[in-house]
């Protein structure tokens, strides 16, 4: 992701960025490109608009009408309209991601290249970012780098797994499901059993429900008599990707 917005050089292969060359062409890259990184900072003695106002000079916007017009559209977009002269210093972690969205699209990108936006967020904040990031991909590519699958069910419509550096999948949410359909099942045990019970299997998940335990495995044949075959969800096929040794390790 570093090396497609430009910050870093590659040190061998070629990679283009709606025809230009992340290598050569740099300036045309950055001009189409809108980046929030996982970690960024922000001035906290500025407020929302004045923090754009700055970064959208560093944007080349010099027409003061067309930036300004370019805030209040990015503002509206990712709901910090009200909030537009609160100081930095007194917003929440989720209204500062939509800060860092709002400079990404200050320039009307192509392409949205965002790193783990929902992060450290509390789950109302983790809903609001992942509603925007799916209203922004409809007039654009976006990218969206992240560890919680809850954000791939969410927004993605193309699927990539990497694992240890090498692509495991790419495809669809649903072509992603179909990698393990008909070897996921669900198994009921008790606190006892349950050791035993989770020996030699590939986990998915496991739910306390009262007295009981419920049991989401991934298993070509049915681990037990009583297993129950189940429809696959994104986690159970992520776990199946990346493999039982190193779902268990």
């Amino acid at each position: 992701m570093s090396m497609l917005t430009t910050l870093l050089e590659p040190t061998g292969g070629t990679a283009t960025v709606d025809g230009y060359d992340i290598r050569k062409q740099k300036d045309d890259v950055r001009a189409i490109l809108g980046y929030l990184p996982q970690d960024f900072g922000l001035y906290p003695s500025l407020t929302v608009f004045e923090t754009l106002d700055y970064i959208g000079l560093l944007y080349n916007l010099k027409d003061n009408a067309d930036r300004e017009a370019r805030i209040s559209n990015a503002m509206r977009r990712v709901n910090l309209t009200d909030v537009r002269a609160r100081l930095i210093a007194h917003l929440s972690g989720g209204m500062r991601q939509r800060v860092g969205l709002a400079q990404a699209i200050l320039n009307d990108p192509k392409l949205l290249i965002v790193d783990e936006p929902t992060a450290g967020l509390d789950p109302e904040e983790r809903i609001r970012v992942r509603s925007m990031l799916t209203e922004l991909g409809r007039d654009r590519v976006v990218i969206l780098s992240t560890h919680l699958i809850e954000d791939v069910a969410a927004v993605a419509d193309i699927v990539a797994i990497l694992h240890k550096g090498r692509i495991r999948f790419v495809g669809t949410p649903a072509g992603m499901r179909d990698t393990v359909r008909d070897r996921v099942w669900e198994i009921r045990t008790n606190a006892d059993s349950l050791a035993e019970m989770r020996h030699g299997l590939t986990e998915t998940s496991l739910q306390r429900e009262g007295d009981s335990v419920l049991i989401r495995v991934i298993s070509d044949a049915p681990p037990t008599p009583e297993a129950r075959q189940v429809e696959p969800t994104l986690d159970d096929a992520y776990i199946g990707l990346m493999g039982a040794g190193d779902a268990n390790g």
